[in-house]
């Protein structure tokens, strides 16, 4: 059964609790980065067992369940193949390790060099005057190059399977799947750097590399929008060859090079039809919630993460899900 999770600073506040209350299962968690926390004096790193097994315990306090780790030691020089990447994926395989010890049972990354998500707008105004992201290539000027120079696409593929080669062996002994995010936004490069994962083709090419329960996928909806007019086919496609280890749920309106993110009952894609798929394959992992709008009131400092817009996305998914049920059994 599709369970539902949601995003979290690895530090209480008091949205802990009403997510728990309003039927939030699962924590996907920020790795700890705070330099006051209780291991301060012991040198450990974000991603070293103590700092985990804290965190872990935070979150089993508060009745929730810490599910999957959406956050890594640098990654870089391991996603450009550049000098200095082995002790780059030492220090992941070293979160990968403590993440089996810990029954963490899901690391979600990307390949997205150097830069990650973009937006052009973050104030764009949606339904009622809420302020949502949106994005336009035209807006992004002239693209200067960042400090990895230009960066080619077979290049970002050579990287990525050395980094599997290595990866994945640990995440089998670990009982770790390794869910491969989409680039956001799917387009050909940014600012020299191109990407690779941001078509149906890539996913398949990714699958096919390596034949294992730990090369899995997070199934952005969004970004997947963005690059296929099948959704709920693409679910389905992942989800029979059980690859699909998580997923974000939410919608955009327009294309790769122009696009607004939307409400989660807004938006161009068939949600319900999507909510179905995850039902029809035997999905029993989580989903949650990504890219809300900042409703009135509320601070628009963590775009597309403020809290009154992901209780409204939650009840969404509760209903497509209840739905779902009924329909399909």
């Amino acid at each position: 059964m599709v369970r539902i999770a949601e995003y979290f600073d690895p530090y209480h506040n008091p949205f802990w609790t009403i997510l728990r209350q309003v039927g939030v299962e699962g924590a996907i968690s920020k790795l700890d980065r705070r330099s006051d926390g209780e291991w301060n004096n012991s040198g450990d790193r974000p991603w070293d067992y103590g700092p985990l097994h804290a965190m872990k315990r935070r979150y089993t306090e508060e009745g929730l369940d810490l599910v999957g780790i959406e956050d890594y030691p640098p990654m870089d020089r391991i996603r450009l193949g550049l000098p200095g990447r082995e002790e780059e994926i030492e220090a992941v395989c070293t979160l990968i390790t403590n993440m089996g010890r810990l029954e963490i049972p899901m690391l979600c990354y990307n390949w997205m060099g150097s830069i990650n998500w973009v937006r052009t707008d973050i104030a764009r105004p949606g339904r009622g005057g809420a302020k949502v992201t949106a994005f336009r290539l035209s807006d992004l000027g002239g693209q200067e190059l960042t400090w990895a120079g230009e960066v080619r696409a077979e290049q970002l593929w050579q990287a990525w399977e050395h980094f599997m080669d290595i990866a994945v062996p640990v995440a089998e002994r670990a009982g770790v799947r390794l869910a491969l995010h989409p680039d956001d936004p799917p387009i050909g490069s940014v600012r020299g750097i191109d990407r690779i994962m941001n078509s149906i083709d890539a996913y398949d090419r990714a699958m096919a590399y390596v034949e294992s329960e730990a090369n899995a996928i997070c199934l952005c909806q969004g970004n997947f929008a963005l690059f296929t007019d099948d959704v709920p086919g693409a679910i389905r496609r992942y989800g029979h060859a059980s690859r699909l280890a998580f997923g974000h749920f939410r919608d955009v309106d327009g294309t790769a090079t122009d696009f607004v993110e939307t409400f989660h009952d807004e938006g161009m894609t068939d949600k319900v039809a999507c909510m179905d798929a995850w039902h029809e394959v035997g999905f029993d992992g989580f989903i949650r919630p990504d890219h809300v709008p900042t409703l009135e009131g509320e601070s628009n400092g963590d775009p597309a993460y403020a809290w009154l817009g992901r209780l409204h996305a939650v009840g969404y998914l509760q209903g497509l899900r209840a739905a779902a049920r009924h329909r399909l059994g």
